[in-house]
């Protein structure tokens, strides 16, 4: 029991840890880069997922995607398979800053909040609407269709906002689902998570052919409804004698919380598994492979031909490369740069491409970009 206690605590900091992390990344990516560190659909799993038309009938990635996110998906959806929901409830960081301003609730209000039952059932179906939507755009438009309006995508560009918004007026709906993520969480358990999240539903339908469950026995519960008091999306544990709910994120917290041995189990076919031991194979899977992939090459997250020193199309540049990098990609000189994107000598080689608008308003980059290109 003492073991269970400590897997709740261990299975936060992981979350939190993640969570600092892809934030670290993120912010990244927006000071530094494309080039020198990884956007946060190169991190997602989803981002293979809406990729994978393309990658199969044409053998390319679409834009942002590389051969780590392919992998990240493929090591999620064993996860699925073998462990349900386990990526939702032991390591997704959007879920870790959801249940950290329910942490915070907690301890201000010392209150859960449950949305009733009439309006919580329907909602629930969202999410595979969601699923369904942004994979076929996706596939159709062959982009990450869906990357404007991702609140998981609006968070890693926080540093940028203004600017983001700027660039696609679309992502401000993204930033305002954000908002309302973060009340919506606040306010009740793992909001996105349960109503809004493709990722989580795709996860749930893999979930529901895995050998792993939690299982109740009857005979040994007492009926405290500790499970039912901790579980984040609102299961009624102390009800079913096996939980095979694709909402399920197999956190564990219910086994972890009930006070009577062996009244509730994970179980792998009959073979009971405790909180601890499942967090340990799922963390051990989950980088362990990650390491490997790294170590032989195979983890890509950052373009390729911007880590090799190739050279690079015109088209190509991106906003986020400064003067000096642009000539250093294409190949061109810095007074070539200067005089085929048409840019004042005035303007430091040091400033982004993206940032030249500020001191000339009449500089539209993309425009800009194209003409250069022709």
């Amino acid at each position: 029991m003492k073991l269970n206690k400590k897997s709740i605590w261990i299975r936060f900091s992981v979350l939190m840890g993640l969570l600092i992390w892809i934030t670290y990344e993120s912010y990244l990516h927006q000071v530094l880069g494309g080039g020198k560190a990884a956007s946060v659909h190169a991190l997602c799993p989803y981002g293979a997922l809406e990729s994978l038309y393309t990658l199969l009938f044409t053998g390319s990635f679409i834009s942002k995607i590389y051969s780590g996110t392919v992998i990240l998906l493929i090591l999620t959806l064993i996860i699925a398979f073998v462990f349900r929901r386990s990526f939702c409830g032991l390591l997704c960081p959007f879920g870790a800053l959801q249940e950290l301003f329910g942490t915070i609730r907690q301890k201000i209000l010392k209150k859960r909040f449950v949305v009733p039952e009439k309006i919580d059932k329907p909602m629930r179906y969202l999410k595979y609407i969601i699923l369904l939507l942004t994979i076929g755009m996706a596939w159709y438009y062959g982009t990450l269709w869906m990357a404007p309006f991702d609140p998981y995508s609006a968070y890693s560009h926080l540093a940028n906002m203004t600017d983001a918004v700027k660039e696609e007026p679309l992502a401000a709906i993204g930033f305002i689902l954000l908002f309302i993520t973060v009340i919506g969480s606040f306010i009740y358990d793992r909001f996105f998570c349960k109503y809004l999240c493709p990722v989580g539903a795709f996860y749930g339908i893999i979930g529901k052919i895995s050998p792993t469950k939690i299982e109740r026995d009857n005979n040994l519960c007492v009926h405290c409804k500790a499970c039912d008091e901790v579980c984040p999306v609102n299961i009624k544990v102390e009800k079913e004698e096996k939980i095979t709910s694709m909402e399920c994120i197999n956190c564990n917290l219910c086994v972890a919380a009930c006070p009577k041995k062996g009244a509730l189990e994970v179980k792998m076919g009959k073979k009971a598994m405790s909180p601890m031991l499942v967090l340990i194979i799922v963390l051990g899977l989950f980088f362990g492979t990650i390491f490997v992939a790294q170590a032989t090459g195979n983890f890509q997250i950052l373009n390729s031909s911007a880590k090799a020193g190739q050279k690079i199309q015109v088209q190509e540049i991106k906003g986020y490369y400064t003067i000096e990098e642009t000539a250093a990609a294409t190949g061109l000189t810095l007074d070539e740069v200067y005089e085929k994107m048409k840019i004042p000598k005035s303007v430091s080689k040091n400033t982004k491409m993206k940032d030249i608008s500020k001191d000339v308003p009449s500089f539209d980059f993309d425009s800009v970009k194209e003409k250069a290109e022709k």
